[in-house]
């Protein structure tokens, strides 16, 4: 039982905030693409893969980056006690997981066309070598926003079949969105994290944090209006769209305190919300 414990608090199940916000973008290009007057049977189905491979994914990535950042976590206040950097866990056997939960993964992916079967083994290298982006830039941020939104390609591909400008205009606006709250979530270890030498945007913008949020959040919103036109959907996908607008300028960046680590989490938990608004206001365009 110790041991399962162990692996829950490693893979980090009991925060979903981490795989909910690597669903979300698959949820919105899956939505995209799907053609709501067929059975609605496949797509709950991709649905349910899109879930679990989110969760297996994010587990396998939690613990790559506990094992490259083990010596980093030890100096961190918030991380010191994970179970590989308090060594409660091995590197060896933390590695045996991560190879588990990828061949978990890969039996969900066979379930995909090829196209998309071998567009999400392509994107592989990028999603493990994340971690290793805050040693060498200030921007680890968008090397995350390029790994956590791929799956809104991979929900497009899955029901069309190929590549097209709808879902890459959404896919470069999600970027900007993970830049923005996850420079957010940035500011609960910005201390320690230039204390012993990690990037971040979180450091890169400490003097003026808000204008970079307002820039990133602005061009995540004209990228959802694009791919409304482009879509052709309704008035009412417009007249819906200023709550997930209040919920970023009001909430997220208004109410955002620099030196406040609780309200940083609170806010980059919100997120979570405003994935399940973009997914139902994209399914109210479609109506």
């Amino acid at each position: 039982m110790n041991q399962l414990n162990l692996f829950i608090e490693l893979t980090r199940l009991k925060k979903p905030i981490g795989f909910m916000l690597l669903f979300w973008p698959c949820t919105w290009g899956l939505t995209l693409a799907y053609d709501f007057s067929n059975n609605l049977n496949d797509y709950f189905f991709y649905l349910t893969l899109f879930f679990l491979g989110s969760v297996l994914m994010r587990s396998a990535g939690c613990i790559v980056n506990d094992i490259l950042d083990k010596e980093f976590d030890k100096k961190v206040l918030r991380t010191k006690d994970r179970p590989i950097a308090a060594e409660k866990i091995s590197i060896k056997l933390g590695l045996v997981y991560v190879v588990f939960l990828c061949f978990l993964a890969l039996l969900v992916l066979l379930n995909f066309n090829n196209y998309t079967i071998i567009m999400a083994l392509g994107s592989m290298p990028l999603a493990f070598s994340y971690p290793l982006m805050k040693r060498y830039t200030y921007w680890p941020q968008l090397f995350l926003g390029i790994t956590f939104n791929y799956g809104l390609i991979l929900g497009w591909v899955c029901i069309k079949g190929q590549i097209d400008i709808v879902p890459i205009i959404l896919y470069l606006g999600a970027i900007f969105w993970t830049l923005g709250f996850d420079t957010i979530y940035g500011y609960q270890d910005i201390k320690d994290d230039e204390i012993i030498g990690i990037k971040s945007t979180s450091i890169k913008f400490k003097k003026n944090p808000k204008i970079f949020l307002i820039l990133c959040y602005s061009l995540f919103i004209v990228s959802l209006i694009l791919i409304g036109i482009l879509m052709k959907f309704n008035t009412i996908f417009y007249f819906f769209m200023t709550i997930p607008i209040l919920k970023l300028f009001y909430y997220q960046i208004y109410n955002f305190k620099v030196d406040n680590p609780e309200n940083s989490l609170k806010i980059f938990k919100n997120n979570n919300l405003l994935g399940l608004l973009v997914l139902i206001n994209i399914l109210i365009g479609k109506i």
